[in-house]
């Protein structure tokens, strides 16, 4: 017989080989994982520079530090821990120290952070905050962004009016043009404007003087919309400068500015009255990649990946045989590859072009990789999936033996939780073309036992409900919970070619509604354990308009619905909107020249056939679908005695970002789908 010491010690070991018991994931798992974003690649290749978002719950916010690893997936360190965020970082043109914004001071300012030791230092003392910046390749010259009165020339007028304003006790704001508020935020005449300083210090040099548009672009523009050329005596960057038709126009163009500041900046898309953006330098200065739209107030377009020889003048597309839309332009660094992202059935994939003969190919296409940048032995990208968060890796230029890690930030909280299982099907869908989706089936999952589904429907409408690790919308949300979740992307949907996104424009009901259709009877075929009779639709943005148009056209097979930020109206949608530029495109004019285009498919027309237990959702800062939708769309339901129920948060836009609020938005919306389905 074993003596009590020996017995303890087996005991010890066996618990110890015992595989660990995972639990569900969890909404709190959901806003609590760190997360990558906004990496540089070290000059010599060799060295990753990025952001990491951890989640103060108590706090209610996110923070922002930054961590450095080798492009060998060695040495990984953190490198800043002061509070607050630590973002846009720069490496030093001899890779020895970090430039990176931060508050510290009181404002956002630049600083410089030593890798050989000691502690970060200030670089800039200005008297507004910097939103973005980028150094010249010889380490002179600091360009950044900062928000000024567009009559200003200095950052000292715009400084001393703010300062004046403070003191005002009227609050009265007066516009004479549109776009008097966009995306969550009132304008009070201020602009994002560029701006040049001798890194020691030294005069500021403005460089869009009196020009009356935004660099970067709003609402989401940073140093990606300017580049600066490798003799460091000019910048290229993107602004809208359309006057009043700022409104309805997609026309951003590039321009072009000295660093001194001697001569006023110059259009050099004089033609293209669509979108241009993207601007990169080649390594020797020479060329100039950008991307281009072609049809004007199409915010969907195909983007065309062009190449401008800057001592001709002359433009080439590599791209048009290419039926991807692409994003994310980096050049290898013989300035004979073009490496870029697109959306490619599913999948947000990596391709090379060949700059000289415009040959595109694949070198990866599984999950979604959201930035690239180019290294020695190969490419950094950002990589995620249906079943893993954002990391970093290393892919080789050919592709050519997969992606291989550099970081694994959430390792700890992916071994303690379990997930769905996802699967990608097709099915012949509108006009007899090949649709696909996912199915992520329940954690647990028995293929004996029958679940309750959750239709999820993207936004955009051109978008794409991926192979991607969504922190807002995570159909593994729904599997932890004991839902099937099943997302088809429908006509319009990117990634499939231009002329599937093409098809909703003017048809928002119509080809979308008969794919989700076809798409449902799909999925119930080829998965058995989805149980019909207890399934819910849900969606937001055009998603939400889905939900609001299948209430009055399609709600036989729903036990309930979730409309999060949906047009009720699509007729008064347009006067309350900001960016009118997308239902002209989508409905075809504006409501007064072309009323049938509005009236079309618009849910409101249909309310007296709404029958179907609706959850409503809505933010007070949304601009783009403005909460009066919300409130209408819930007051149809109350009015007509339907089961019904509002989520209200004032403090969110178009999406739920606030840690606290997103915890109760997965918990509200899980429980009316448990109300309605078990």
């Amino acid at each position: 017989m074993l003596n009590a010491p020996l017995m303890l010690a087996l005991l010890v070991v066996m618990l110890a080989a015992a595989p660990v018991a995972k639990k569900p994931y969890t909404v709190q798992d959901q806003v609590s994982l760190k997360r990558v974003s906004g990496f540089r690649v070290s000059p010599d290749g060799t060295k990753v520079v990025f952001g990491l978002r951890t989640t103060d719950l108590e706090a209610n916010k996110g923070r922002l530090d930054l961590w450095l690893v080798g492009t060998d997936g060695q040495g990984l360190k953190q490198l800043t821990t002061h509070e607050g965020n630590e973002t846009d970082p720069v490496w030093a043109p001899d890779g020895t120290a970090l430039y990176f914004l931060s508050a510290r001071s009181g404002s956002n300012q630049v600083w410089r952070l030593p890798l050989d030791g000691g502690e970060a230092a200030q670089v800039t003392r200005l008297p507004l905050d910097v939103d973005a910046f980028q150094l010249t390749r010889d380490g002179a010259t600091l360009v950044f962004a900062a928000e000024v009165y567009v009559d200003c020339d200095t950052l000292e007028c715009t400084a001393k009016r703010l300062e004046e304003k403070s003191k005002k006790k009227t609050t009265a704001q007066v516009y004479d043009s549109l776009m008097f508020r966009h995306w969550d935020t009132w304008k009070d005449g201020r602009r994002a404007h560029l701006f040049a300083q001798k890194l020691g210090g030294g005069p500021v040099v403005n460089l869009q003087k009196k020009q009356n548009a935004d660099a970067p672009s709003k609402p989401f523009g940073g140093s990606e919309d300017f580049t600066l050329a490798p003799d460091g005596k000019s910048v290229v960057y993107v602004a809208r400068d359309a006057g009043r038709e700022e409104a309805w126009s997609t026309d951003l163009d590039l321009f072009s500015a000295p660093l001194d500041g001697k001569m006023a900046a110059i259009k050099l898309t004089l033609t293209n009255r669509a979108t241009d953006a993207n601007p990169v330098f080649s390594p020797d200065g020479k060329q100039l990649a950008y991307l281009a739209m072609s049809r004007p107030k199409f915010e969907a377009d195909k983007q065309r990946v062009m190449v401008r020889d800057l001592a001709t003048g002359k433009d080439r597309s590599l791209t048009d045989a290419w039926d991807r839309s692409a994003s994310s332009l980096a050049w290898s660094a013989d300035g004979k590859t073009l490496f870029v992202t697109a959306d490619d059935l599913g999948q947000h994939g990596v391709f090379s072009i060949d700059v000289s003969r415009g040959e595109v190919t694949k070198l990866h296409s599984d999950g979604n990789v959201s930035e690239l940048s180019v290294a020695k032995d190969g490419l950094v990208v950002a990589h995620d999936s249906l079943v893993s968060a954002s990391d970093l890796y290393l892919l080789p230029f050919d592709g050519k033996g997969g992606l291989k890690r550099l970081t694994d930030v959430n390792a700890a909280a992916f071994a303690g939780f379990s997930l769905g299982t996802p699967e990608q099907f097709s099915f012949k869908g509108a006009l007899d073309d090949t649709v696909y989706g996912y199915v992520v089936k329940p954690v647990g999952f028995d293929p004996k036992k029958k679940y309750p589904l959750a239709f999820l429907i993207h936004g955009g409408p051109q978008g794409s409900f991926g192979n991607h690790w969504h922190y807002r919308w995570n159909p593994q949300s729904y599997a932890a919970h004991g839902y099937v979740a099943v997302m088809i992307d429908f006509h319009g949907s990117t990634g499939y070619g231009q002329a599937f996104t093409d098809a909703i424009t003017g048809d928002w009901g119509g080809k979308p509604l008969e794919d989700l259709q076809k798409g449902l009877q799909a999925a119930l075929q080829k998965y058995p354990f989805i149980d019909k009779s207890k399934m819910c639709a849900l969606g937001a943005s055009y998603g939400g308009f889905m939900v609001n148009w299948i209430a009055g056209n399609w709600s036989e097979p729903w036990k309930c619905l979730v409309s999060h930020d949906g047009n009720l109206d699509e007729r008064f949608a347009y006067f309350d909107t900001e960016e009118l530029w997308f239902p002209e495109w989508e409905h075809g004019g504006t409501p007064w020249e072309n009323p049938a285009g509005y009236s079309k498919h618009n849910p409101i027309d249909h309310v007296a056939k709404w029958k179907t237990p609706m959850l409503v959702v809505h933010g007070g800062k949304d601009f783009r679908v403005v909460e009066t939708h919300g409130m209408a769309t819930f007051t149809a339901l109350q009015r007509k005695g339907v089961p019904s129920r509002f989520l209200y948060f004032p403090d969110e836009n178009h999406w739920v970002l606030k840690p606290a609020n997103s915890i109760v938005w997965h918990e509200t919306v899980l429980g009316w789908l448990d109300q309605w389905t078990k």
